[in-house]
C-alpha cells in the first residue's frame, strides 16, 4: 500500500532529523548559535528570528540543507510502517536469498584460503613490524611480499555466471510474453527503462545542450561553451550548494573545478575531525594485520600497477584500501545495501553470537579489480584523508551497487538487464549474431559495469562519465555507455566469428 504523502514526508523528515542529531554539524550549529547570542543585534524579544536570520547569513543554513540532501540521495525513502526491515535492504525474497547465499560462497573461499595458508584472518602486528610499516607508510609500492599463495575470492566472471543463474520461483516462462522473448543471459523479470524513459530521465545528455568533452557542434564556437560553463561552474562553487552542484555536473565538470564540484555533492569538507578519523584508522592499520590486506595488496598489484594511468598512485591506493578494510561506519550503508556483512568467530567459539565480529571490520570483502573504485580518484584529491572521504563515500553510494545482488535500477542485474534490453530491441541483428557465435554480448560489458568502466576508458574520458553518475545519482548511465560502444562498433562486430575475436 503507498503511504499518503504527508506521513511519508514526516517518517522521512524524522529520520533525517535523527541521522542529524548525532553530527557533529549538530554539534557545530548548537556552537554558533549559543556564540551568536552575544551579538547586538540578536534582540531577546525577536530570538528564535533572528538566530535564524545569523545562522541563514553566515552559511550555516547552506551547510544544514547540504546535509539533508546528502541523506535524501543516500538513503532511500522509508518502506511502509508494517513492511518487515529486510525490505528496506531489498524487497524480493529470492535476490535476498541469492545473495545470502553468494556471501556464503565468498566466505567460504576466505576461509578456506586461512586454512590453507594457515594464517589467522587477523593478527596484532610485532612492535618492530608496526615501527617498520610506520616509516614506510608513504612507499609501500616498494615492498615486495611473496603472494603468490594469495588468489582474489572472486572475480567479475565468477559473479556473472551467479547472475546468469538468478531466477524467479514464482514466475512460469509462460505468464508474460513480454519477457519470454528475451535472449540474453539474464533471465530474472525487472523493470528496465526504454529509450523514451531515458531519454526524459538524461534529458539533459540531449543533443541540443552543450556537453564538456564533446566538442562536435560546428555552430557555437566550442570554447564559447567552455567558458560559459566554466564561469557557471565557479558561481555554483561560491554558492556551496550541493543541488546546484549535482545538476551542473550533468554537462560535465571543467577539470580544474571537478575535485572541488564533487566534494559538494557528496558533501565532504574534510573537518578536522574527519582527518582526526583517517588517523585513527592508519594506527589500527598500523597495529593489526589482517588477512584482506593481503588480497588487497595482491589487487593493486594485478591491476592498477600494471596500469598506464594509475601505477603513479600504486601508494595511495594501499592506504585508502587498507584504512578503508577497517572503517566500522561503512557498516552503516548495510541498512539499505541488499548485502549484510560477513561474521567471523573468535577461534574456538564457532556460532557463539556474543563472540561473532564482522570480517573484514567494513564488511567488504573485496574482489578482483576493487582497487580500480579508487585509482581515478586518486587524480582528484593529493590529500589522503579527503581522498579517502571521497572513495568511502561514493562506495557508499554507488559502488556497492556493482557488486551486490538486488533488484535496485543502480544494482548491477538492473544494469545489465537494462544493457542487454537496449542491445536486443535497438541492434537486434547485432545481438543474434553475437549470440549465434558464443559471444554473448554481456559476457563483453560485464567487467566494465562491474569496473564503473575504471581502467577501460582514459582518465579524462572516465571523469567525464563519473560525472553523470553523481550528476543523475545513479548508475543506469553505465549501462547506456555499454550499448552505445556494441552500436559504435557493430559494422565490425558484424564481421568476427568468435568471442576472442568480438573482445
Amino acid at each position: 500500500a503507498m503511504l499518503d504523502p504527508d506521513s511519508g514526508l514526516s517518517l522521512t523528515i524524522a529520520r533525517i532529523v535523527q541521522r542529524l542529531k548525532g553530527s557533529s554539524l549538530h554539534s557545530q550549529l548548537e556552537r554558533q548559535a549559543r556564540v551568536s547570542l552575544h551579538k547586538p543585534e540578536i534582540k531577546l524579544e525577536s530570538l528564535k528570528e533572528d538566530i535564524k536570520d545569523f545562522l541563514k547569513t553566515s552559511g550555516w543554513e547552506k551547510k544544514l540543507q547540504n546535509a539533508v540532501y546528502s541523506e535524501l540521495n543516500v538513503f532511500p525513502s522509508p518502506c511502509h510502517p508494517s513492511a518487515p526491515p529486510e525490505h528496506m535492504k531489498e524487497p524480493l525474497a529470492y535476490m535476498r536469498k541469492a545473495q545470502g547465499s553468494w556471501e556464503k560462497r565468498i566466505l567460504k573461499s576466505l576461509n578456506s584460503m586461512c586454512t590453507e595458508l594457515s594464517i589467522p584472518l587477523a593478527q596484532k602486528r610485532p612492535v618492530s613490524e608496526q615501527k617498520e610499516l610506520l616509516n614506510k607508510w608513504n612507499e609501500m609500492g616498494t615492498d615486495e611480499p611473496d603472494l603468490s599463495l594469495f588468489r582474489p575470492v572472486y572475480a567479475p566472471k565468477d559473479f556473472l555466471e551467479v547472475l546468469m543463474n538468478l531466477r524467479n520461483p514464482n514466475y512460469e516462462n509462460g505468464e508474460q510474453p513480454s519477457f519470454r522473448n528475451h535472449l540474453g543471459l539474464i533471465q530474472v523479470p525487472l523493470k528496465v527503462k526504454d529509450i523514451p524513459e531515458l531519454k526524459e530521465d538524461f534529458s539533459e545528455l540531449g543533443l541540443n545542450i552543450g556537453q564538456l568533452g564533446i566538442d562536435d557542434s560546428a555552430q557555437v564556437p566550442p570554447e564559447f561553451f567552455e567558458n560559459e560553463h566554466v564561469r557557471v561552474g565557479q558561481k555554483v562553487l561560491a554558492e556551496q550548494d550541493s543541488a546546484a552542484a549535482q545538476q551542473y555536473v550533468r554537462q560535465g565538470c571543467p577539470t580544474a573545478l571537478r575535485a572541488d564540484l564533487w566534494a559538494l555533492i557528496l558533501n565532504i569538507s574534510n573537518q578536522p575531525e574527519d582527518i582526526l578519523y583517517y588517523e585513527q584508522l592508519k594506527s589500527n592499520v598500523i597495529q593489526h594485520d589482517l588477512l584482506v590486506d593481503s588480497l588487497i595488496y595482491k589487487d593493486v598489484k594485478l591491476t592498477a600497477s600494471n596500469d598506464d594511468y594509475y601505477f603513479v598512485f600504486e601508494d595511495y591506493l594501499y592506504q585508502v584500501l587498507l584504512c578503508f578494510s577497517r572503517d566500522t561506519s561503512v557498516l552503516e550503508h548495510f541498512t539499505y545495501s541488499s548485502a549484510t556483512p560477513p561474521k567471523s568467530y573468535i577461534r574456538g567459539k564457532l556460532g557463539m553470537e556474543e563472540y561473532a565480529v564482522f570480517y573484514p571490520p567494513n564488511g567488504v570483502i573485496p574482489f578482483h579489480g576493487f582497487s580500480m573504485y579508487v585509482a581515478p580518484l586518486c587524480f582528484l584529491y593529493h590529500e589522503p584523508s579527503k581522498l579517502y572521504q571521497i572513495f568511502r563515500e561514493m562506495y557508499v553510494r554507488f559502488f556497492f551497487r556493482l557488486h551486490s545482488i538486488s533488484s535496485h535500477p543502480s544494482g548491477i542485474v538492473s544494469l545489465c538487464l537494462l544493457f542487454e534490453t537496449l542491445l536486443q530491441t535497438h541492434l537486434p541483428q547485432l545481438f543474434y549474431h553475437l549470440r549465434e557465435i558464443g559471444a554473448q554480448p554481456l559476457r563483453i560489458s560485464f567487467k566494465w559495469m562491474v569496473r564503473a568502466f575504471s581502467g577501460y576508458l582514459a582518465t579524462d574520458q572516465l571523469l567525464l562519465l563519473w560525472d553523470r553518475i553523481l550528476g543523475y545519482n545513479s548508475l543506469e548511465i553505465l549501462a547506456v555507455l555499454a550499448a552505445a560502444v556494441f552500436a559504435f562498433r557493430a559494422v565490425n562486430l558484424m564481421e568476427v566469428t568468435s568471442l576472442a575475436a568480438a573482445e
